[in-house]
C-alpha cells in the first residue's frame, strides 16, 4: 500500500511541476515581471505559506533555528539549493522555453556523479561513463536535431540550462541530513522563505514598481496557480521518496518534461524536430540509467554518513 502512495505521490508531483513550467513561460512572456521580482513574491509567498500550514498542524517550526549547525545548513540550501535551483530553472525558461528548461535539469545526475569522482579521487566507474555520455548524446540532438552547425537555443539559454543541472544536483544531495532530521516540509519551507527574503534583500523588492502588475488579472491568478502548484509539487516529490526506490523515482520523475512539452505543444504550439525528439528520448533513458546506477549508491556513502 505504501508503495502505491509513494507511486502516486511522484507521479502527481511531477506532473504538477511539468505543468508549473508553462504557466511561468506564459507569465513571462505575457506580463512585466522580472525574474528577480517574480521569484521573490513565489518563494516568500510559497514558504510562508507551507510554514504557516505546519504551525497550524502543531508543527515546532521555529526549533531548526535554535542549533547553529542545523541553521547554517539550512541557510545554505535556501541561498544555494531552493533559490539557485528555482532562479536558473526560471531563467532558462525565459530565455528559451519551459520544455527545454525542464529538460535541461535532468542533467543533475551528471553533476553528482563528476562531484563523488572529484571528492574520492577516482575516475567514474564504467556504468557512470555510458551513462553521462549517451545523456550528453541525447542533449546534443535536443538542441541541435542533428545539425552540426546549428544551436536551437542561444548561448544564454544554454548556460542557464547548465546552471539548472548544477543547482538541482545540489537541491538533492546536499539537504539529505537536513530531511532526516527535521521533516520535508519544514527544510522546504524555511528554504523557500530564506531563499525568498534574500532575494529580496539583494533586489530591495519593496522599492519595484512591479507590485502594480500583480494587480492585473489574469496575470495575478495565474501567479497564484504557479505558487501553489509549484509548492505542492515539491512536498510531492520529496515525500516520495519515503515510500518507493530510487529505480522508481528516477523512472516516474519522466512524467515531468514529459507533461511540459504535452501542455507546450497544446498551448503555445511549440513543435519539436524529429532529432530533438529523438534526443529526449536518449536523455530519459540514460539519466533514468545514472540514477538507477549510481546516485544512491554514493549519496549514501559520500553525504549521508
Amino acid at each position: 500500500m505504501e508503495r502505491w502512495k509513494g507511486i502516486t505521490l511522484i507521479i502527481v508531483g511531477a506532473m504538477l511541476w511539468g505543468a508549473s513550467g508553462p504557466m511561468m513561460e506564459w507569465v513571462l512572456h505575457n506580463s512585466n515581471f522580472s525574474i528577480q521580482f517574480f521569484m521573490t513574491i513565489r518563494l516568500t509567498v510559497a514558504g510562508l505559506f507551507l510554514l504557516f500550514f505546519l504551525k497550524l498542524s502543531g508543527k515546532q517550526i521555529f526549533t531548526i533555528w535554535k542549533e547553529p549547525s542545523w541553521w547554517r545548513q539550512l541557510v545554505v540550501f535556501g541561498i544555494f539549493g531552493m533559490l539557485g535551483a528555482q532562479y536558473t530553472f526560471v531563467a532558462t525558461i525565459e530565455a528559451s522555453n519551459a520544455s527545454i528548461a525542464t529538460l535541461l535539469q535532468f542533467l543533475g545526475p551528471i553533476y553528482i556523479v563528476l562531484l563523488v569522482s572529484w571528492k574520492s579521487r577516482k575516475f567514474p566507474p564504467r556504468y557512470q561513463v555510458i551513462g553521462i555520455v549517451g545523456t550528453l548524446l541525447g542533449l546534443f540532438f535536443l538542441l541541435t536535431n542533428a545539425k552540426l552547425d546549428e544551436l536551437l537555443i542561444s548561448t544564454e539559454a544554454l548556460l542557464w540550462g547548465l546552471g539548472v543541472g548544477l543547482t538541482f544536483a545540489f537541491y538533492t544531495v546536499y539537504p539529505a541530513r537536513l530531511m532526516k532530521e527535521w521533516g520535508v516540509l519544514i527544510v522546504v519551507g524555511w528554504g523557500m522563505l530564506v531563499g525568498g527574503t534574500v532575494l529580496a534583500i539583494v533586489t530591495q523588492c519593496w522599492r519595484s514598481n512591479e507590485w502594480n502588475y500583480l494587480s492585473e488579472f489574469p496575470v495575478n491568478l495565474m501567479v497564484a496557480f504557479i505558487i501553489l502548484i509549484g509548492t505542492i509539487a515539491f512536498v510531492l516529490f520529496l515525500s516520495s521518496m519515503k515510500y518507493i526506490t530510487a529505480v522508481e523515482t528516477s523512472i516516474l520523475s519522466s512524467m515531468e518534461p514529459l507533461t511540459a512539452m504535452v501542455i507546450s505543444v497544446i498551448w503555445f504550439g511549440q513543435i519539436l524536430g524529429a532529432w530533438q525528439y529523438f534526443g529526449v528520448v536518449v536523455m530519459l533513458v540514460f539519466v533514468t540509467w545514472l540514477s538507477v546506477a549510481g546516485e544512491i549508491k554514493w549519496k549514501k556513502k559520500v553525504f549521508v554518513e
